[in-house]
């Protein structure tokens, strides 16, 4: 068993142009012996984002923390605190911060997927 702050685990900064201002976190993965999936939290600063991207996998979300978008299916829609996004397989799609605190939000993806 494993029991963490997410703090507790290493970030991998991202700042340039395709992604601004984010902090991820593998928080369960397969240094923890989890074959199936992975577990990581993305803080995205106030004015931040993911690069826009589509995959051979999909995402599981959990917004923690904040307000935002997320692009999918073609447009931009709000996510907030306590929202829940499914993002299918080789759908598009980017996350950005339009608040004013972090933009926490935690993301399973497949075991056959790169951690981060």
């Amino acid at each position: 068993m494993k029991i963490i702050s997410y703090t507790q685990a290493g970030a991998t900064r991202f700042d340039s142009d395709l992604a601004r201002g984010i902090a991820a976190r593998v928080v369960i993965g397969k240094n923890d012996g989890a074959p199936n999936f992975s577990m990581r939290v993305f803080e995205i600063a106030p004015g931040g984002h993911t690069p826009r991207h589509a995959h051979d996998w999909e995402h599981e979300m959990f917004v923690h923390a904040g307000a935002g978008e997320v692009y999918g299916n073609g447009r931009w829609q709000p996510m907030t605190a306590g929202n829940v996004l499914f993002i299918p397989a080789h759908e598009e799609h980017q996350m950005r911060n339009t608040g004013n605190e972090l933009l926490i939000v935690v993301c399973l993806v497949p075991g056959t997927a790169p951690e981060l």
